[in-house]
């Protein structure tokens, strides 16, 4: 009996050493798993990964993507002719990179190698020698314009990205020269002295119904930073008052919420204004349907065109059915939502410290969302209206002319963000008010205001600010 109490004893302990054992597997293995799970890597939102898809889709698109107008720039205008020169195989002396600075055209420090750059800085390479021009363009580092070379290395042909009008330097090398930031209007940009260099200006003399020598005229009567985007519509290139008709060349940045976008209202989103540049103004290959665009009366050379009717393939004004013969594909399309959300993501730059006073600026803010009234357009972080953000040009005090061009004869109301960075040529659409004390008396006598002469200097000091 006391054997088999012992056995019985040593049974019921080795059950409980296993039942322990199997416990504390249990219990074991139910901490690595909740460890495993502490520490797991979270599975990735796919919105989010989408939305990161996107953006850096867009950034490509932004700076690099030509949309195929390099049929037109260099195909048909002959830029890449001139750009290279006689010496090179192209027609006259060639443009030099010190031209190309000249006419506002930036370079992409981070795209030059270094032993390139120690050169540039120690005056070693030739900045007057159409050659490194077209060593810069090989380089890709010409912000905005994209060069096409052939195999015996001769420039074959040339085309440009939107970041050729909407991106600058900080000229952190140089003037001019410097890192991409990207979204900020290229306010030095001569677009007009740019196309006017071309070689072949006949398929503008023919769409404006004007000879070379009046072309020329009215693309050198724009200046640097602005273009107009109306003219191959209407054919209006001055206004009444002689001056031209052409536009400052908006921001990119800081349009997320608005709805309207560029100075006429009535065209439409930023979206849609990316569809209208790329291809009815940068000429590249895809689709573009707006029938407003079919009026004789208010767009002779638009309806005379088809612009409303744009598509890559043979035959205008009819369903986009593919031509073997051309075999062009839709090369804007596609890029539109990545474009939209890139531009959408765009920070808004920050006004550098000293650019104005911070004391007055606080008090200026009062005048903003009080008696200046400003807030009742301008409002909240967008800066413009929620839903129809636009005004007719009596409710501004302002002629007609430029809102006479978009289709519903409105202003849109720019957001002000970061005006420091387009205030160079101007403000308002035209540029027309030198300073921003110009601006606030053009409202203080258009909304009878009565507003101090402090009241004004300290708003000016907000507006810096913002």
């Amino acid at each position: 009996m006391a054997i088999v109490k012992k056995l019985f004893v040593w049974s019921l302990g080795l059950a409980g050493v296993a039942t322990l054992l199997l416990l504390g597997g249990v219990l074991f293995n139910g901490t690595v798993s909740a460890m495993t799970s502490a520490h797991a890597k979270p599975k990735l939102d796919p919105t989010q990964q989408r939305a990161d898809r996107l953006i850096v889709e867009g950034r490509k698109v932004f700076r690099s993507d030509t949309f195929g107008d390099e049929a037109v720039w260099g195909g048909v205008l002959g830029l890449n002719k001139a750009i290279e020169g006689a010496k090179f195989g192209g027609v006259g002396a060639g443009i030099s990179p010190k031209q190309a600075l000249a006419v506002g055209l930036k370079v992409d420090a981070t795209a030059i190698p270094k032993k390139v750059a120690a050169a540039i800085k120690a005056g070693k390479v030739n900045l007057d020698d159409p050659a490194v021009t077209l060593t810069l363009l090989k380089l890709n580092a010409v912000v905005g314009v994209k060069g096409f070379f052939a195999r015996d290395g001769s420039l074959s042909s040339v085309g440009i990205t939107c970041a050729v009008c909407h991106s600058t330097v900080d000229d952190s090398f140089a003037p001019g020269i410097g890192k991409r930031l990207d979204g900020w209007p290229n306010q030095d940009l001569n677009v007009g002295a740019i196309v006017a260099s071309a070689p072949n200006l006949k398929p503008l003399e023919d769409s404006l119904h004007a000879d070379e020598a009046t072309v020329k005229k009215v693309l050198l009567s724009w200046g640097p930073g602005k273009f107009d985007a109306e003219l191959d519509l209407d054919g209006k290139a001055f206004r009444p008052d002689g001056k031209p008709a052409a536009t400052r060349i908006p921001s990119a940045f800081g349009k997320d919420g608005q709805n309207l976008h560029t100075w006429e209202g009535g065209w439409g989103t930023v979206t849609y204004w990316n569809a209208f540049v790329a291809n009815l103004e940068m000429h590249g290959t895809g689709n573009f349907y707006d029938p407003r665009l079919d009026n004789k009366t208010k767009y002779p050379l638009a309806a005379a065109a088809r612009f409303g009717h744009t598509h890559p393939y043979v035959g205008q004004g009819v369903l986009p059915v593919p031509d073997q013969a051309s075999g062009q594909p839709d090369r804007v399309t596609e890029a539109l939502r990545s474009l939209d959300l890139y531009q959408r993501s765009l920070p808004v730059p920050t006004p550098p410290k000293g650019s104005f006073d911070p004391a007055a600026a606080a008090r200026g803010k009062i005048v903003f969302n009080g008696q200046g009234t400003c807030a009742s357009c301008h409002m909240g972080s967008i800066g413009t209206e929620p839903g129809y953000n636009a005004h007719t040009p009596a409710e501004i005090c302002t002629d007609a002319f430029q809102a006479d061009r978009g289709p519903d004869g409105t202003y849109v109301t720019a957001p002000l963000q970061a005006l420091f960075t387009r205030s160079k040529r101007g403000f308002y659409h035209d540029g027309r008010f030198a300073t921003l004390l110009d601006v606030v008396n053009h409202y203080d006598s258009c909304f009878d205001l009565g507003l101090s002469v402090q009241q004004k200097s300290d708003l000016v000091q907000y507006l810096k600010s913002r």
